[in-house]
């Protein structure tokens, strides 16, 4: 979306009718003739030519059926994300987004789109919906000077859901330095109320940076889920309620240059004693990509544990270039990456052996092989000027509104 925007290219929002009917079976399969059908001799049963609801092979045999009619069609399937279609007929630029049976569609030429769809109706009949508005949960709206996407009336009900709409409000998602345990206050009575709005909270993060380590946290005690980690998923649920219109803007003004922020925070698991890390990634001025994740393994020191985390990052990014260049925007290099932890840089930076590098796995060193490829350049960034600690650690209010200002999100 941050791409079709800064092109300028339309998007169209599709939907298929009972798909999962259109997949045809390759193995043997046979059913009891259903109810009101009298067609058939006592002892018949009926063979399966095509898919229906309820087979576990219907959702992979739908997907064969689209991908073979696109393919046909000049749609060559991407290798780095399977879901995503590309074709270029006569300098024509064209791609197709789908998820099971709901489907993006954006392209420079009108003509292009509006003949995809006609071939796609002739196949399977479908629902053409317009231009997109709401997708999966996700509202739309574009304007001259962008596009935003948030999802206001998902939070909506959530908060209705849980009875917090008459709940006070709050300035950030947890309160500061909150570290919670598995062994702390008694066990929820319902735990699967907590688990529904754990799941629920996850989705919302789609457009959500700002509630990023808040989900991360609060998801790690899904299995016994305690009074203090329901109170605090109340909290977040008090947060969002302050702000329930933010959401992601892609500006129509876009240098589509490519830099990421990249923090960690060291052994702060009180139960495991591994790190947390945090990036997030800018395309221009639109924010594409974020991540809270506990690393797999234990750090022995604060430089290791940023090293990992910049490892994570380069990954991530290099998955990104590989989607840039199917939309033909080949990205800047090299790309920006910006850490505060002057150690991990030289161990990125310098080929030399020594306790410090002892200890990190071999796929780490990812880094400086990139380094080297000119795919990245390390950047040192102050502590306090770090947006990546937003997604490692629970701040306080003040701090928190100006690292989200940082991330392009007005106050509310």
């Amino acid at each position: 979306m941050a791409i079709a925007t800064a092109k300028n290219w339309p998007i169209y929002q599709l939907d298929v009718n009972n798909a999962y009917l259109h997949g045809h079976i390759e193995e043997d399969l046979y059913m009891l003739p259903p109810e009101g059908y009298d067609k058939a001799q006592p002892g018949q049963v009926c063979k399966l030519i095509k898919s229906i609801y309820g087979l576990k092979q219907t959702g992979r045999m739908w997907n064969k059926e689209l991908t073979q009619c696109l393919t046909q069609c000049g749609f060559k399937q991407s290798p780095f994300n399977h879901c995503l279609f590309t074709r270029i007929k006569e300098g024509r630029f064209l791609t197709l987004l789908v998820y099971v049976d709901d489907i993006l569609i954006a392209g420079q030429s009108e003509e292009d789109i509006t003949e995809i769809k006609s071939h796609l109706d002739k196949a399977f009949t479908i629902k053409d919906l317009g231009y997109v508005k709401y997708f999966l949960g996700l509202q739309i709206a574009r304007s001259e000077t962008g596009l935003f996407l948030h999802q206001k009336k998902y939070l909506l009900d959530i908060l209705q859901e849980t009875g917090c709409m008459q709940a006070k409000l709050s300035d950030n998602p947890l309160p500061q330095g909150l570290k919670l345990d598995n062994t702390t206050g008694p066990l929820l009575t319902e735990p699967d109320k907590y688990r529904r709005l754990i799941g629920k909270l996850l989705y919302l993060g789609v457009t959500r940076p700002d509630i990023s380590y808040a989900t991360q946290h609060l998801s790690q005690f899904m299995q016994q889920p305690r009074q203090p980690h329901w109170n605090a998923a109340l909290h977040v649920l008090r947060y969002l309620k302050s702000c329930p219109t933010r959401g992601l803007f892609f500006p129509a003004q876009n240098d589509l240059k490519l830099q990421a922020f990249s923090d960690a925070d060291w052994a702060s698991c009180p139960m495991t004693r591994k790190s947390l890390t945090g990036f997030c990634i800018f395309l221009g001025p639109s924010l594409i990509s974020w991540k809270t994740k506990k690393q797999s393994t234990v750090s022995k020191s604060s430089a290791e544990a940023e090293y990992r985390s910049m490892a994570l990052t380069v990954c991530e990014l290099k998955w990104i270039t590989y989607l840039m260049k199917e939309f033909h925007a080949d990205p800047q290099l090299p790309i920006p990456l910006h850490c505060d932890n002057q150690a991990a840089q030289h161990i990125a930076a310098n080929p030399i052996f020594h306790e410090r590098t002892k200890h990190p796995d071999i796929d780490c060193h990812i880094v400086r092989e990139q380094i080297t490829r000119g795919l990245i350049s390390t950047v040192h960034v102050p502590s306090r000027q770090q947006i990546a600690n937003l997604f490692t650690k629970p701040l306080g209010a003040a701090q928190f509104q100006t690292l989200l200002s940082k991330m392009g999100f007005p106050k509310n």
